[in-house]
């Protein structure tokens, strides 16, 4: 049987007391391609349901959208940060502290879902990119999700680098916040090339506990990418 793997998605206002919940078929197709059964997880509005959720499910995947909210970690707010929606946060913040620290599912994060698995294990963000110093990490307007934005450099004997093969891989790159301070028991194991941003997180271990800051599920023409998701999805099914 496909391992079933639970998707976090964004959510719209549609009208003031109205809203929907969204999901780029990237990130489902993804799944599928890799052999797994996508299942889009609801932002409900009762935090405990991450309990029964993760129950029935084989791998959880924490994707890619708006902003976390800083006051979750520290920090605040400024006219860089877009669009919070506290109900998702709540969801996301919580399933993953439950499947790191009460199961043994496998995780994967991706852009946002790096930042909050940052963060619901305790380490912070940096609110804005540029703002700090930093040069610009998102460009929307410049290349398309298959397009590498940069170089990003992977610490070897780790599972991104098993799973990469190689020490330097280019990336597309959609963000203006990253990993500040890494969260107690996780390891940087990628940084962006050449202004050392962090893009990736893992926990050490046997474990497929790993995040990402760029978007995979976006270069689907791309070895690697394929491979993450492979990789994921083969850890799900044990």
């Amino acid at each position: 049987m496909k391992p079933l793997i639970g998707i976090t998605c964004g959510i719209e206002i549609v009208e003031r007391s109205s809203e929907r919940e969204v999901l780029l078929d990237a990130y489902s197709n993804a799944v599928e391609r890799a052999g797994g059964v996508p299942l889009i997880l609801p932002n409900t509005h009762d935090p405990a349901l991450v309990r029964d959720m993760a129950a029935r499910l084989d791998g959880v995947l924490l994707t890619g959208g708006t902003d976390a909210d800083p006051r979750l970690y520290g920090g605040r707010a400024d006219q860089s940060v877009s669009r919070i929606h506290p109900r998702r946060d709540r969801l996301e913040i919580g399933l993953a502290q439950y499947v790191v620290r009460e199961t043994r599912l496998p995780l994967f994060g991706i852009c946002r879902g790096l930042q909050v698995m940052n963060i619901a294990l305790g380490g912070d963000l940096i609110v804005d990119l540029p703002a700090a110093g930093f040069p610009c990490h998102s460009f929307h307007d410049i290349y398309g999700r298959e397009a590498v934005s940069h170089e990003v450099r992977i610490e070897a004997d780790s599972l991104l680098r098993d799973i990469a093969g190689q020490e330097i891989l280019g990336v597309n790159s959609f963000h203006h916040q990253a990993v500040k301070t890494p969260a107690p028991g996780l390891a940087v194991t990628a940084r962006s090339l050449p202004d050392g941003v962090i893009e990736a997180l893992e926990l050490p271990g046997d474990r497929f506990v790993l995040g990402v800051q760029w978007h995979p599920e976006g270069m689907t023409e791309d070895t690697v990418s394929q491979a993450l998701f492979r990789r994921f999805v083969e850890a799900a099914a044990r």
